[in-house]
This record gives structure tokens, C-alpha cells and sequence, in this order.
């Protein structure tokens, strides 16, 4: 156990705890208190402090007492206190007892002759030589059985030790030793002026360790590098049993998948407000950059989803990068005047591309899609090598996306989420029907088990009458007067797509929406009946208006119809519930079971909370069509199987970090990333 002491914790210049923080038995007890106290230092101390300062616990003899009083206390304590020193103080160097000599005779002095000693050099070159020589016993302390042999560092601090020498002095005695050695790493400039500052304690809270004569002392705080604090854990989950009593013995694909909102650097300019807990050089890109790119290099992705990339650092700097780092990148900005988008980027040596699907949530002329966010939905087929022989896999889809975060409009994220649920759907549809292995990242905005989290994993949502806001359950606005709610449908049916999220015909080009009319079409039009009707409120005017063309023979009198295009195909619209078929489950559990806390993947505001994901496709179990007791479909592993993920992070261990970003995380939030096996099927 460590303790306070030097400079920085309001310790006394001897490193002693303050008098406020140490209340022993004082008066008859004084002799108690010298057992444990009354060492080297201790005298030090009392010869080298001015009146109020060893006044209180440390004081031998109250000010004001005249010198017969004084001379009576020296006796007492020479008769009941010296007998009962420790051995090393009874017994020790002569340097020391005339040491302690000097410190009685200041404190035997009047209160006259004190003030008069202060006035001037309280401490000769002899005396100052005899403190310096009085710590140096100590160094052969390091050795003492029980207490870990530590590397000294600038500054004392004081531990209570088991003792060994007698059993009256067997409770502890307070011995110098050095602060806890942490690792040395090359820091950059500006992580070496990053500090964790130690959080101050209250007295009434701060916890105690009650030793006797000893009074109460606090633990220091200790410095935790961050790569220790921030440590993440590899969860291998492959050697998990398969619940159909596979042995899992089955050649696969194996890759790994990584989503990372790495925070625009616009955005912190933005909302500078957001991040004034940071030092300004950990926000610079040129630094923040050099950290991405290490963790990039570090977990070495298979498939890497992006959100938040600012473009031109993509175009100048991340695109360049990635592409010496074996990486072929696809990027989708944002619409409108925003600077950032997302990118998917994969190993050209493990995927091929069959298709790439950028998808934009912006709907002109609807309210409800008047935002700027986007999506990218790839397909890739898996590369085999030559040397497994003739085996092959299957495609996979992979999507990304950002949606919107206004807490206040969930209504709006649902109909994104929507959007990108119909885009995988037609891209991972096969010929016979069936999905091919999907796998969805993104920054939803919406924390675990709320209604647009359900939807995703379970696979439908009743939304009819929903307050907007509870859609992401970001925040709590239920107090509010008006709360804006769901209605149906939710969407036009101009948008094209169903309440199952799929396209209406998915596979139909897009037809042109200007037509195109023939000369002699139109001319047929000069002599028809409605032509030669005299519009209601015309003015007449002669030779003008009130003319008649006469209609030539063979002229039709109808109205000539051109070709009308393909009506509308009807869907019908259920009330008020959406759903997909796309079997979605989450790569993380959001729950640290080790720790009892929630995961976290980033801290607005200081407050921890989930809104990054991987959700993979997974088979149902035969009860999976219903929801568990918690409320969740149940899966198990398909064609698509979980191998590994690492680790997150709880809130109380990033609050020791001073939350997001900090020197060793220079994004907001936390990359996650995950491990999957695919089947491989012969020929």
C-alpha cells in the first residue's frame, strides 16, 4: 500500500502527511505516538520546522510553557518514551542521537529564543550535512522481506511494511521507499505534455487505512500508462462449442472486419466545444493521423468500414496510405456542403469486387428524407489460393453507413436504416432467393435494446404512434410538451420501397423521367375537339380570339393518347410495422461481464455510451422467430461463422483516460473489430 507524500498532495516539506489529515492521541499518549513516529526523519523534521509547524501532533511541549514545564516533559519522556524506541533508533549511528539531541535542545529553547533562531540560518553546514547523512541509512532498507524491490524516481513516498524485529513494533514502521516504476515508451511531444490528473478525493470519502500510532494515512494515486489502462483483449469465441455438435474442423475463409469512426477533423472544429477536455496538440490531424494509421497497421483489417472521413484528408492522405498498405478503397461523401462521408476498404489480395452500391438517404421534396447522410454497399467475392486446390466460397456483402444523430428525430433514422436494409437486400439477393453472408457496420446513433437496434437484429417494428426520440433512445425527452410521433406509413410509396425493405423491382432500370414526343404526335393535337373549345374567361377579340380552325378531313376528334408507361405497381402497406428478412445479430454482447459494466464506444459529453456496430447474418433457431425472455431473436452461427472480437472498453475505465480522444485513442470513438470464418464448399 502507497502513500501520499512530497510535494503535490499538501504534504508537510518532509514528506509527512498534513496535520489536518493525522489525529492521534496526544497528551498522556504522547508516548504512543513516538513508538511509531519517532524515527530519524521525524527528528529532522522537528529541528528544522518553525513553531506552528511541529505545533499539534508532532509537538513535544506546548508554546507558552515556561522552562521548569518544558524540563519536566523532557524527563518524563526520557524515562517512559527512550525505553521504548525501536532498535534501530535506540541503538543507531551516533550521528543520529546527536541528531535528535539537536532537535530536543530547539524544542527546550524559549519561545524567545525560537523566534530569534528563525529569524536567522536556522540550519548550519553541519546540521544540513547531518540531515543529508541521516537519509542515507535508509538505502540499505530496499531489501526488507515483504516489500518488492521497486526502481526509485524523484520523490519520496512513505508505505507502512511489515517489521520482523520485535514484537512490540510488529504492527509497521514508516519506512522511504521509491514510487512504482511505470514502463518508458517514445512519446510524442505532445503526449509527454499529457498527464492524468489525480482526481481529489474528500476527506469523508477518501478511503483509510487505520494503523495503531499511526493515525490515517491516503493512498497515493498512481500514474497508469495509458497502453495499460486503455488495454483491449483479444475474445477468441472459435473454440466455443457449435450448437449443432460440429466439430469445426471444416476448412474456411477466415478475415477480419473492422468499423471505425475516426472523427472528422471539420467536426471538432465545429463543435469545439465537445472536446475542450483535450490538450489542443492531440487534436491536431497531422497527429491524430499518425495514431490512426498505427492502429490500421497494428490490427491489419481484412475489410476496413470508415465513418467520418473528412475528404480531402482521403483523397491526400488516407486513400495514398491505405493503398501502400495493400488496401482497395471506395469512398461516398456526404450530399450537400458536408465534408465527410464513409469508405470501405478491403485487401485486394483476399477480395475481388463484383459490385459497388454508394447509396444517398437525401429525398428531394420529402420532409422526412432531407438529410445528408449516406451509405456504401459492397460485394466481394472471397479470394481462394491456388493451393487449397478446386474449393470455392461464396460472395459477401458488406455494407457502411452513418446515420443521422439528432436524438430528437428517430423517425428520420428509421427511414435511413430502411433505405440501407432494401440497398443490401437486392445486392445480397442470389438467383435462388437466399442471402449471401451479409455483414453491417456502421454509427447508428442508437444504443443497445432500443426500437431501432430491435429492428435491426429482430427483424421488425411497430412503430405506429412511437414518440420520435424513443426510436434511438439516445436521451429522455418525455418531459417535453410536444413530442413529435410516428405515423403510417411511415414513407410514401413514392420512395419505391416496401414496408418489408425491399425495392419494388429492384431489377428494373430506371426510367427516364423526360419524354419524348414525335413531330406528327403533336401536330395531331392542332384540330382536336378539345383544341377548338373556347376556354372559359377568355377575352374576345376580334380577327384574334374568336377565330375557329377548321378541322381537316380525317382528322380524329378524340384526344390522342401517347404511350403511357407502366403504371405503378400496388404493394400493400401494413399498419404501422416495418420489418426485413436479412437475420441480422451483433458481433458484441454490450455487456463486460468481468466488470458488471455496460460496453461503451464512445463518450459524448462524458457520458459512455454504444453506437457503433457489427451486425452479421446468422441462422434463426427454431425458436428464433420468437423473442427470448430478453426481449431478442435468437441465432446461431450459418454460412457466416464468429471467430474472435476485441474486447470493449466501460466508461469508468475510459473516464481514467480522460475520455475520448486522448494521446493513444485520437478518435471520439472506439474501432471495433471482429473475426468470421466462411464455409468453403468443393466443386
Amino acid at each position: 500500500m502507497m502513500y501520499p507524500a512530497g510535494p503535490g498532495s499538501g504534504d508537510s516539506p518532509e514528506g509527512f502527511p498534513e496535520q489536518q489529515r493525522i489525529q492521534p492521541q496526544i497528551g498522556d499518549c504522547t508516548a504512543r505516538t513516538l513508538d511509531a513516529f519517532f524515527t530519524c526523519r521525524k527528528n529532522a523534521l522537528l529541528a528544522k520546522s518553525s513553531s506552528p509547524q511541529v505545533e499539534g501532533s508532532f509537538a513535544m511541549a506546548p508554546r507558552g510553557l515556561d522552562q521548569e514545564e518544558r524540563e519536566g516533559l523532557l524527563h518524563q519522556w526520557r524515562e517512559e518514551g527512550a525505553s521504548r524506541l525501536p532498535t534501530s533508533v535506540n541503538e543507531g549511528p551516533p550521528l543520529e542521537k546527536g541528531l535528535a539531541s539537536g532537535s530536543l535542545a530547539l524544542l527546550m529553547a524559549s519561545p524567545e529564543e525560537q523566534q530569534d533562531a528563525a529569524s536567522e540560518d536556522k540550519w548550519s553546514n553541519v546540521q544540513l550535512s547531518d540531515l543529508r547523512a541521516a537519509e542515507e541509512p535508509f538505502s540499505d532498507l530496499a531489501g526488507i522481506p515483504g516489500e518488492e524491490q521497486l526502481e526509485g524516481v524523484d520523490g519520496t513516498v512513505w508505505t507502512a511494511v511489515p517489521m520482523q524485529a520485535g514484537p512490540q513494533f510488529a504492527d509497521c514502521t514508516v519506512l522511504p521507499v521509491g514510487t512504482l516504476a511505470t514502463e518508458q515508451w517514445e512519446e510524442d511531444p505532445a503526449v509527454v505534455a499529457w498527464s492524468i490528473a489525480p482526481e481529489s478525493v474528500p476527506e469523508e470519502e477518501a478511503p483509510v487505512w487505520p494503523f495503531e500510532g499511526l493515525g490515517q494515512l491516503q493512498p497515493a494515486p498512481v500514474e497508469i500508462p495509458y497502453h495499460e489502462l486503455l488495454w483491449r483483449e483479444w475474445e477468441d469465441l472459435s473454440i466455443q462449442a457449435d450448437p449443432q455438435g460440429l466439430d469445426g474442423e471444416a476448412p474456411q475463409f477466415q478475415f477480419t472486419v473492422m468499423s471505425y469512426n475516426i472523427l472528422a477533423q471539420d467536426l471538432i472544429q465545429q463543435s469545439s466545444e465537445l472536446y475542450l477536455h483535450c490538450h489542443p496538440d492531440i487534436l491536431n490531424w497531422n497527429y491524430r493521423f499518425s495514431n490512426l494509421v498505427q492502429e490500421f497497421q497494428h490490427w491489419d483489417p481484412d475489410i476496413l468500414c470508415l465513418q467520418e472521413v473528412q475528404e480531402d484528408h482521403y483523397w491526400e492522405q488516407l486513400e495514398p496510405t491505405l493503398r501502400m498498405m495493400g488496401f482497395t478503397c471506395f469512398y461516398k461523401r456526404r450530399t450537400g456542403c458536408k465534408t465527410d462521408g464513409c469508405a470501405v476498404c478491403y485487401k485486394h489480395t483476399r477480395f475481388r469486387l463484383l459490385c459497388a452500391s454508394p447509396v444517398e438517404y437525401f429525398r428531394p421534396g420529402l420532409e422526412l428524407l432531407n438529410r445528408d447522410n449516406v451509405g456504401l454497399v459492397l460485394l466481394l467475392q472471397p479470394l481462394i489460393p491456388e493451393s487449397l486446390g478446386q474449393i470455392t466460397v461464396g460472395p459477401l456483402c458488406v455494407a457502411n453507413t452513418h446515420v443521422l444523430y439528432n436524438p430528437r428525430r428517430g423517425d428520420v433514422k428509421l427511414a435511413q436504416v430502411a433505405i440501407l436494409l432494401a440497398e443490401v437486400d437486392k445486392v445480397a439477393r442470389l438467383a435462388d432467393g437466399s442471402y449471401c453472408p451479409i455483414i453491417l457496420c456502421g454509427d447508428l446513433n442508437s444504443v443497445p435494446d432500443s426500437p431501432l437496434y430491435n429492428f435491426i437484429r429482430n427483424g421488425q417494428i411497430q412503430y405506429q404512434g412511437m414518440p420520435a426520440w424513443k426510436v434511438s433512445g439516445q436521451e429522455d425527452f418525455s418531459h417535453q410538451l410536444y413530442q413529435r410521433k410516428l405515423l403510417t406509413p411511415l414513407w410514401p410509396s413514392s420512395l419505391g420501397i416496401t414496408d418489408s425493405c425491399q425495392y419494388i423491382a429492384p431489377c428494373h432500370p430506371k426510367r427516364s423521367e423526360r419524354r419524348k414526343y414525335a413531330r406528327d404526335f403533336l401536330l395531331r393535337f392542332r384540330f382536336c375537339d378539345s383544341a377548338c373549345q373556347r376556354p372559359v374567361g377568355l377575352v374576345l377579340i376580334e380577327g384574334v380570339t374568336d377565330a375557329r380552325p377548321e378541322r381537316p378531313a380525317g382528322w380524329s376528334q378524340s384526344v390522342p393518347e401517347a404511350d403511357t408507361p407502366d403504371p405503378e405497381p400496388f404493394f400493400p402497406r401494413s399498419t404501422g410495422t416495418i420489418q426485413h428478412s436479412l437475420n441480422l445479430t451483433s458481433v458484441y454482447s454490450h455487456f463486460l461481464p468481468q466488470q458488471g459494466r455496460p460496453e461503451v464506444t464512445t463518450m459524448p459529453l462524458g457520458l459512455g455510451a454504444t453506437v457503433d456496430y457489427i451486425f452479421f447474418s446468422a441462422e434463426p433457431c427454431e425458436n428464433g422467430h420468437r423473442a427470448s425472455e430478453s426481449g431478442r431473436r435468437l441465432y446461431r452461427d450459418g454460412a457466416l461463422k464468429l471467430l474472435g472480437r476485441l474486447s470493449l472498453l466501460s466508461e469508468d475505465v475510459l473516464w481514467a483516460a480522460n475520455g475520448l480522444p486522448n494521446p493513444f485513442c485520437s478518435s471520439d470513438h472506439l474501432c471495433l473489430l471482429a473475426s468470421f470464418g466462411m464455409e468453403v464448399t468443393a466443386p
